[in-house]
């Protein structure tokens, strides 16, 4: 009697037949919610539609956190994206095998945070040569970063470091409103002397390549002042608006870019949320995160524009006080795989 034949695993496409995108997925800091949030996340229905997720990151953890959480998966170690098989209920991950698997939960560690550098060093490498479209990052501890050796602010610098990227961007996305960046992680009178025209027109540029990946062929682009009222014509602050973001707009508006401002942060959110503009570009931290984070921290999704690839990752932290006790929610992660997928490059098979 003949053997049955047996057949390769079908490639997963969307509708026109394509191969959807691979999106390395890093694990962050293993004592924290990262692996809570990603198994679930990789096994929702939505992301098996959207995309071929891979995680960098730590097998004996992900099966720990899906026994917490009571799931039936089978996570599989791969060695290479090559060996990945996109089946229903299997998590696919590329094994570091850095984490001891007594690891406390919801603890600072040295070693977690210097293994979570190395899951994003491995994707930004993937990335660097084209063989995943998209990287989804879950968070990562900044000081256990720094306590494992490796002195970036977040993951926009380190990722930018890695892929050779002189300037990102980056931006926050919710579903009433999404901003971009001019400058981040660092002090107001610090970030106030780095604005200049060319920094804000980058910016401008980034963020209007992310919408229009995104589908929105035309965005309107409200770009907020420095000051209150964005000077209100002088009156307040020493001419930063004038001298650091009018001539910015000039030249984006003389090339089609429909940048509208100075604006008033303080109203700009708002008219934002009711649709007058389809991206916010906030001059500093505070002025773009704390609007974002009340309108809609739970389903936020962080974005760095600029890399060789889009990069997401929940606009969230490692949660340590609830890590390891299944009360995560993943539907931050499902909803930055969805972007990730969204804003993928071409696959390149």
């Amino acid at each position: 009697m003949n053997a049955a034949p047996t057949t390769a695993p079908v490639e997963p496409t969307d509708p026109a037949g394509r191969p959807l995108p691979l999106i390395a997925v890093t694990m962050g800091d293993g004592a924290g919610i990262g692996p809570e949030v990603i198994v679930p996340a990789l096994l929702h229905p939505d992301t098996v539609r959207r995309c071929r997720p891979v995680v960098i990151g730590d097998a004996t953890r992900l099966r720990q956190a899906a026994g917490i959480l009571g799931l039936s998966c089978e996570i599989a170690t791969v060695e290479t994206l090559d060996q990945a098989e996109f089946t229903e209920g299997r998590v696919n991950v590329i094994d570091l095998g850095l984490l001891p698997a007594d690891l406390p939960w919801g603890r600072l560690s040295a070693v977690a945070g210097d293994a979570a550098y190395q899951y994003v060093r491995v994707a930004a490498e993937l990335a660097v040569r084209g063989d995943v479209q998209g990287i989804c990052t879950a968070p990562l501890n900044k000081e256990a970063l720094h306590a494992g050796g490796h002195l970036y602010p977040g993951h926009t610098e380190l990722l930018a470091h890695l892929t050779g990227v002189e300037e990102v961007s980056m931006m926050l996305s919710t579903p009433k409103v999404k901003v971009i960046h001019v400058t981040t992680h660092i002090g107001l009178i610090d970030a106030v002397h780095r604005i200049e025209p060319g920094l804000v027109e980058r910016t401008v540029r980034r963020g209007h390549e992310a919408m229009v990946r995104a589908g929105v062929p035309e965005p309107v682009i409200g770009v907020c002042g420095i000051n209150p009222h964005a000077g209100e014509n002088g009156l307040f602050g020493y001419g930063e608006e004038e001298e650091k973001i009018v001539p910015a707009i000039e030249v984006l508006r003389a090339d089609g870019i429909d940048a509208v401002g100075p604006l008033p942060a303080d109203t700009a959110f708002f008219l934002a949320s009711r649709g007058d503009y389809d991206l916010i570009v906030a001059m500093y931290h505070d002025q773009g995160h704390g609007p974002v984070k009340v309108m809609g921290i739970e389903a936020g999704v962080n974005l760095t524009v600029g890399l060789p690839v889009i990069r997401t990752s929940v606009d969230h932290g490692t949660a340590f006080d609830i890590a390891g006790t299944g009360r995560a929610e993943a539907g931050s992660m499902v909803e930055a795989l969805r972007q990730a997928a969204e804003m993928a490059t071409a696959p390149a098979r």
